[in-house]
């Protein structure tokens, strides 16, 4: 089961030369399909961030009438609330606009060229054993790793007894449609439970 932070290739151009393994097959290939949706998570988490900053511009406001800069601390959450507020109403156009999905018959590629950032290009593989879930949630999605995030609370220095724990997000191709994702989905079964006798799946390229 693939867990981690996948690995990173370096994009120096558009083909697949020196990142591919010998022999390896591109099966499918495509983009977040297009539109604005509209979840309860997006929703809630744009009203969160909306009152989250509301507090923190008001509290710089009162504190700005008192004099000096103490307001400049407020900053930092008016930020939060927006960077918050602003993902859930224009990530889903961002990642449509600047994403790339490739799944060959060894791993998932998914890239990226976001403005400032650059072109990214990190694969996860996949195979007997790999993570796999299919989404049918509002957008389709269907993932194919995790990353795991390791935790801890409490100080041993000071006595306390150190709790330990790892939380888990999952990681795939998202914002694809229903017919997309079960395409993506077949395919990927195929190499996550692979048959006893197979030729190796079909191959199937869209673009949208």
């Amino acid at each position: 089961m693939a867990r981690g932070p996948g690995t990173r290739h370096r994009a120096t151009g558009d083909g697949w030369d020196g990142i591919l393994a010998p022999g390896e097959k591109i099966l499918w290939q495509g983009r977040p399909g297009k539109g604005a949706w509209i979840t309860s998570g997006r929703v809630f988490k744009a009203i969160f961030g909306a009152i989250f900053a509301g507090f923190a511009a008001v509290w710089m406001i009162l504190a700005a009438q008192a004099g000096g800069f103490f307001w400049a601390f407020g900053l930092i959450h008016f930020s939060v609330g927006l960077m918050a507020m602003g993902g859930a109403l224009f990530g889903p156009e961002l990642l449509r606009r600047y994403s790339w999905y490739t799944l060959t018959d060894r791993r998932a590629f998914i890239a990226t060229d976001y403005p400032v950032i650059g072109r990214q290009l990190i694969s996860y593989p996949v195979g007997p054993g790999s993570y796999l879930r299919r989404s049918h949630d509002d957008p389709d999605a269907v993932y194919l790793a995790q990353r795991e995030t390791k935790r801890s609370r409490g100080h041993r220095k000071e006595g306390e007894t150190v709790q330990h724990w790892s939380t888990f997000s999952e990681i795939g191709f998202e914002n694809l449609t229903p017919a997309e994702a079960d395409r993506v989905h077949r395919l990927a079964r195929a190499l996550v439970h692979p048959p006893e006798t197979t030729s190796g799946p079909d191959v199937e390229r869209t673009f949208a």
